[in-house]
């Protein structure tokens, strides 16, 4: 059987929000290394962070303060990111804060690096909520990537960011584009949609019939305090079964060894791609 071990990695703030966004990214920065170390160590072969995991969740706020904590992609944090996967030989995805070259346009983004050190390539978020407690459109402007699918040393591999998830055409979308495994970097609290973590993703992984790790923040973020994130990183068989689950409130490296054979095997049983009728799903993309 093809096995992939997969590395998830959950983590509470590391610094006060008072601080620059300079010194949050290196608090957090720090606070990954020895996690990251341990992935290596340890053999994984494609890891993911949280969403934006350098910084806070600062989307409480509507404060320009953090328009700082965005970076060029490729930049420093890739570029560290870019030497641990050559170290180790590890396919990461760094979900970071991007400044696009264009001045004032900001991304919600995730790197993709190769095995061997190389940028593949990065995927934008393409949904972006506006609702109280999550004023995302203060930050980020909607992503427009096409559903790339990476071709690593080891798998074909997608992101979907976060509020994506709710969305069940980009989950299609990227395993009709051929991807295996799915990965969701998130930010999300408890009393808001903690009652759909654990369904939304293991039903977009049976309907695709892939793989999906899912990642989320733990611990409580002042001075907004939103609510709290609750953890429980997870991966997800292609059958729809969560197989490793992390725990609620603590920072935590989550390993696990995925069996691929799985994505052709239901594929193949179930075959919902061939059984589509996308000529009759034109009202899908009505703006109306």
């Amino acid at each position: 059987m093809a096995k992939l071990r997969g590395g998830l990695i959950q983590m509470a703030l590391k610094a006060d929000t008072a601080e620059s966004p300079a010194r949050i990214r290196e608090a957090m920065l720090a606070a990954h290394r020895p996690l990251i170390e341990q992935a290596g160590e340890r053999g994984v072969q494609v890891l993911c962070f949280q969403e934006v995991f350098t910084q806070p969740y600062f989307c409480p706020s509507q404060d320009v303060k953090w328009y700082a904590a965005a970076e060029s992609i490729p930049g420093p944090t890739t570029e560290e990111m870019q030497a641990y996967a050559k170290k180790y030989g590890m396919v990461i995805v760094v979900p970071i804060y991007e400044a696009d070259p264009v001045a004032g346009v900001y991304y919600n983004t995730a790197a993709v690096i190769d095995a061997d050190g190389s940028y593949l390539g990065k995927y934008r978020k393409t949904h972006i909520p506006q609702v109280a407690g999550f004023w995302e459109k203060f930050f980020f402007k909607p992503g427009a990537s096409d559903w790339p699918v990476f071709k690593t040393r080891y798998c074909k591999l997608g992101v979907y960011i976060c509020y994506d998830r709710h969305f069940p055409e980009g989950w299609r979308a990227l395993a009709l584009n051929g991807a295996e495994y799915i990965v969701n970097p998130s930010a999300t609290v408890a009393g808001l949609s903690e009652y759909l973590w654990k369904l939304e993703q293991p039903a977009s992984a049976a309907a695709n019939g892939c793989w999906i790790g899912a990642i989320n923040r733990v611990g409580r973020e002042k001075p907004w305090d939103i609510g709290e994130f609750y953890g429980q990183s997870y991966f997800v068989n292609p059958r729809g079964q969560i197989e490793a689950i992390a725990s609620r409130d603590k920072d935590e490296l989550l390993v696990h060894e995925m069996d691929m054979d799985m994505v052709a095997e239901i594929r193949n049983r179930w075959q919902f791609f061939r059984d589509r009728r996308s000529e009759l799903y034109s009202r899908l993309t009505a703006l109306d």
